[in-house]
């Protein structure tokens, strides 16, 4: 079963609504963006997560203590690198990492492999922010990885519309969702889990 990742919470009831539709991790947005984050915010919430779901921090191009002070306050799962930042930065933090890479041509799919992180997240290149953008990038420069498939989360653009038809062209390990369970630039519960529940019943055939 795809695992999915609802990112860019920010309100008890859409984070409830994540968790009881059967999300694997939470996303905390402590990047610019219009759904930042404050680590005091993100530390309160993270006490309504149940163990079971992990919480994932997602930066861009931060400085070490600030991805301290958040993994520390928070409990942060993982660390999500949503920038520029190079293999030894995200290596000497030592903390359960996933690489953020914007994808215009295959040769920005190749620089995954520049990177010894647990997951991978292939997202469309951003507008105003470092992704969040809702647009979906040519899945099909996916086709010929150089990395296991169980360690992809695609990201870009998804929705309950087309993340069935993402899955089976992709077979990512996992898919990440922000803007797409929006409505009118707010977090939407019931497109939350429609996303979780179109996302995980989807059958790749192999």
């Amino acid at each position: 079963m795809v695992k999915v990742k609802i990112c860019g919470l920010m309100e008890e009831k859409h984070l409830q609504a994540a968790v009881d539709a059967g999300a694997t991790w939470i996303g905390f947005m402590f990047a610019k963006s219009k759904r930042q984050i404050s680590i005091e915010r993100a530390s309160k919430l993270a006490k309504l997560i149940p163990s079971h779901v992990q919480k994932v921090g997602v930066f861009v191009n931060p400085a070490e203590e600030e991805v301290h002070n958040a993994v520390e306050a928070v409990g942060l799962d993982y660390v999500q690198y949503h920038g520029c930042e190079g293999p030894s930065f995200i290596n000497n933090l030592g903390y359960p990492a996933i690489k953020a890479i914007s994808i215009r041509s295959y040769e920005d799919v190749e620089k995954a492999s520049h990177y010894d992180v647990d997951y991978y997240l292939f997202d469309a290149p951003g507008t105003n922010y470092a992704g969040g953008s809702g647009h979906v990038f040519d899945w099909s420069l996916l086709d010929e990885l150089s990395i296991p498939k169980n360690r992809v989360i695609l990201a870009g653009g998804l929705n309950s519309e087309n993340v069935s038809r993402a899955i089976s062209q992709v077979e990512p390990f996992g898919v990440d969702v922000s803007s797409g369970v929006e409505k009118d630039g707010s977090k939407d519960s019931d497109l939350i889990k429609r996303f979780i529940e179109t996302a995980t019943t989807t059958s790749v055939l192999k």
